[in-house]
């Protein structure tokens, strides 16, 4: 079966997949059956091009860059690597919150730059507790749950949305969790529904001092009424994704209410070995005829 990758995946797994061809689709491919991709544009013009091809293996838990209808209409399979990434992407959204909270880069680039005072009165970084704070999580899944759990740990009041209504005391609709939280993080996968969700209309909810921090998708916050908001420095922000990656708006960088990272949920050693099992397994069990283990 011949697979194509449009990059080398990390881990010994990948191994296991034998000769695989790393590059771009360039041109028609007749022979191509398993295609691996990595946040790479999957569409209609590209399926066109490969004719045989029968899966789709995203590297990823996020598959808005593949077009799942137009695959299911050609009976092509997509499968995902969900679970494995859970615990690294709530770590990183806690890491930034306590970046932002206690002003971390801030403070850091005052100690390497040498201007930090011979004494902390002189250079007095007030930032915010997370201990007693009310954390809201908009999206409870498997990631929105794990950073939950996190939150408990610091002692934090959790509140959450989800399109799914419950009698769970914790439960808002989602305005009222804005207005409420004084740190907001966004675990919603990227849809229809959920693009510009965090319209102008809503981020005006948000109390003045409160936070918000985005390791889902950026396209579900209004970017343009994000960064009126922050610009104002009535809120505050942790980014580790963004509405045109790799472009960043050039007032976020400079903003000292910001700390931007590259979309690194998911990188950690492990993470990314253990993702890397799951899109190998999934194209030996196509290879197999076997049923595939996380198809979408």
């Amino acid at each position: 079966m011949k697979v194509l990758a449009t990059r080398r995946l990390p881990g010994e797994a990948w191994e296991e997949l034998g000769p695989v061809e790393i590059g771009p689709v360039d041109g028609r491919r007749d022979d191509v059956e398993a295609l691996i991709v990595s946040g790479d544009a999957v569409d209609d013009a590209l399926l066109d091009r490969l004719p045989s091809l029968r899966l789709v293996a995203n590297y990823g838990v996020g598959y808005d860059n593949v077009d799942a209808e137009a695959c299911r209409a050609r009976g092509v399979a997509v499968t995902n690597t969900p679970g494995v990434l859970d615990a690294a992407t709530a770590d990183l959204a806690i890491a930034l919150m306590l970046a932002v909270r206690r002003r971390v880069v801030e403070g850091h680039e005052l100690v390497r730059e040498g201007r930090w005072g011979s004494s902390w009165s002189e250079s007095p970084f007030l930032g915010r507790d997370m201990s007693g704070a009310t954390l809201g999580i908009i999206g409870l899944g498997r990631i929105g749950a794990a950073v939950a759990k996190r939150a408990r740990a610091f002692d934090m009041r959790v509140l959450f949305h989800r399109r799914a209504q419950t009698a769970d005391p914790g439960y808002r609709e989602l305005d009222d969790l804005l207005r409420e939280a004084d740190i907001v993080t966004v675990h919603t996968p990227l849809t229809p529904e959920t693009q510009g969700l965090l319209s102008g209309r809503r981020l005006a909810l948000l109390r003045d001092g409160a936070t918000l921090v985005n390791t889902a998708r950026g396209a579900i916050v209004d970017e343009d009424s994000f960064v009126a908001e922050l610009v104002s420095g009535r809120i505050s922000a942790g980014l580790d994704v963004f509405a045109h990656e790799p472009n960043v708006p050039e007032v976020l960088r400079s903003l000292p209410n910001v700390v931007l990272t590259p979309h690194i949920g998911s990188a950690t050693v492990e993470t990314r070995a253990a993702m890397t099992r799951i899109v190998v397994d999934n194209v030996l069990a196509l290879a197999r005829g076997e049923p595939l283990l996380t198809a979408v």
